[in-house]
């Protein structure tokens, strides 16, 4: 299964083995989205005021080596519990945005696809 990541470009090294966001220690976890669609949406509640580029990492649960669970039945958003390793992540894009900065609709990664 598929899910999705954003991170700022400056603080993802595709090269390094995994990846922790900055705010991992406070949070615990990393956050993550399964629906495409809904990225958008998320990127602008919570990055619309960071000028910063944007990368999506698109992450395959079954390649993962930390955990991850749904904290909540039914909702769209698996927690992952440790680092993400590089190997679940099968897709890097910058996410595009408008002039004035609202993150755009993103196109699916092949394999989301059928």
């Amino acid at each position: 299964m598929l899910t999705y990541h954003e991170a700022p470009e400056d603080l993802f090294d595709p090269n390094v083995p995994s990846y922790v966001p900055s705010d991992y220690a406070k949070e615990g976890f990393i956050h993550t989205t399964v629906p495409l669609a809904r990225i958008p949406e998320i990127a602008n509640r919570h990055y619309l005021e960071d000028p910063r580029p944007y990368l999506l990492l698109t992450i395959d649960l079954d390649r993962l080596t930390s955990p991850w669970r749904y904290d909540r039945a039914g909702e769209d958003f698996p927690h992952i519990y440790g680092p993400l390793n590089r190997e679940a992540v099968v897709d890097i894009r910058i996410m595009p945005r408008a002039p004035d900065g609202t993150f755009l609709e993103i196109e699916p990664f092949p394999l989301a696809e059928g």
